[in-house]
């Protein structure tokens, strides 16, 4: 019955997107129905890595519900014995409330998007021109219900480190998906031919930055932040004693290394320095491939938005390391990440399109019926 409550509010919060696409009036309902989702999508990442940050992730410490309820207020009881029990512990209120609305949005989207898989295989049916093939929605269902498993298994494997950052890298990839799916039913500026030989460079980029976000998911999850209390060196030193065998090995629980000891302050260091010094990797490549594609006025904007993204990615990085972790800049790291993410995305997109011999779908869809 919970279950089934827990999809009622799913629905709730999704209808309220989905009414809003509904009555604008004009013809693009289905690509802002895409964009929509895409927004919601980058919203419940920076609020997972809320979630995260608050160490909240086991705010209720099973799953989908909370103690085999569908909200806090129901399971209060229990909720209140936990922290009761263990007052430092990860379970509060507060801290359910946190988890609970991760996933009630989390479920809003799997709502949305199956909402644009019906429209698509609906238009499909009826020979209604959309434009986008039905199996693009169906995909993007299928990664946010493997999404979920590993929202469980966050929780039943108690934050175990390669579950979580997989977790990360998942939201990720649905964003990203999203993104290139928004950015094909979107009208693009004229095609500058020129710009396809940056393809590889573009794709590079993209990959250096999934890198990074991975090392970065990495350091969150294992709480790695303050391992290096000082900038540009870490601890006083430029290469400080490291362990990258416990470090970065992947099958371990939360706080342990791969022998089953507590994780040593020297791995932590390993994880932190990894992604500090990697970042100067993708910083200067970013920096360098946007510089060269401003000269290209279809890709002017999203290259300077490029630019500016890793300026306060460089900010908020070094900001928690000065600051000593505050919150709102961990979460504005996070979020910036997947924003760069995105941007990245529809730039890849974009220099796709730029080849002669490359076919541009029209933005014009059916009404959602």
């Amino acid at each position: 019955m919970f279950v089934l409550q827990l999809g009622l509010i799913g629905l709730c919060i999704a209808l309220l997107p989905l009414s809003w696409v509904w009555v604008r009036a004009d013809d693009d309902k289905f690509r802002k129905l895409v964009w929509v989702t895409t927004f919601m999508t980058l919203d419940l990442v920076m609020f997972g890595g809320f979630t995260r940050l608050t160490d909240s992730g086991l705010g209720c410490p099973d799953w989908p519900g909370c103690y085999g309820t569908s909200s806090p207020f129901v399971a209060h009881a229990q909720i209140a014995a936990a922290h009761l029990a263990m007052p430092s512990g990860p379970v509060s209120m507060k801290k359910a409330w946190i988890e609970m609305i991760h996933r009630y949005f989390a479920m809003a989207i799997g709502v949305l998007i199956m909402a644009q898989m019906l429209i698509a295989w609906g238009a499909r049916i009826r020979r209604r021109p959309l434009h986008v093939s039905p199996w693009w929605p169906t995909s993007l269902l299928l990664l946010i219900v493997l999404q979920g498993v590993f929202g469980a298994w966050t929780v039943t494997h108690k934050l175990q480190p390669v579950i979580v950052t997989t977790h990360l890298l998942l939201g990720l990839t649905l964003l990203g998906a999203l993104g290139w799916l928004g950015a094909r039913l979107t009208p693009l500026p004229a095609r500058e031919p020129e710009a396809a030989r940056w393809r590889a460079a573009a794709l590079a980029g993209l990959v250096l930055l999934v890198v990074q976000i991975a090392l970065g998911g990495w350091v969150s999850t294992n709480y790695a932040v303050l391992a290096c209390t000082d900038f540009p060196t870490c601890n006083g030193a430029w290469i400080p004693p490291m362990d990258f065998r416990h470090g970065f090995h992947l099958w371990r629980a939360l706080g342990t290394d791969g022998d089953g000891e507590m994780i040593t302050q020297d791995a932590l260091v390993a994880i932190h320095w990894t992604h500090r010094t990697f970042a100067l990797v993708v910083v200067a490549w970013l920096v360098w491939l946007a510089l060269r594609l401003r000269r290209f006025e279809s890709l002017r904007r999203p290259a300077n938005a490029v630019l500016l993204m890793v300026l306060v990615q460089f900010a908020t990085g070094l900001s928690n390391i000065v600051l000593q972790w505050p919150l709102a800049i961990a979460v504005a790291h996070n979020g910036g990440a997947a924003v760069l993410l995105l941007l990245l995305v529809m730039l890849n997109f974009r220099i796709a399109c730029s080849r002669k011999d490359r076919a541009v779908l029209s933005a014009r869809d059916a009404a959602p019926a």
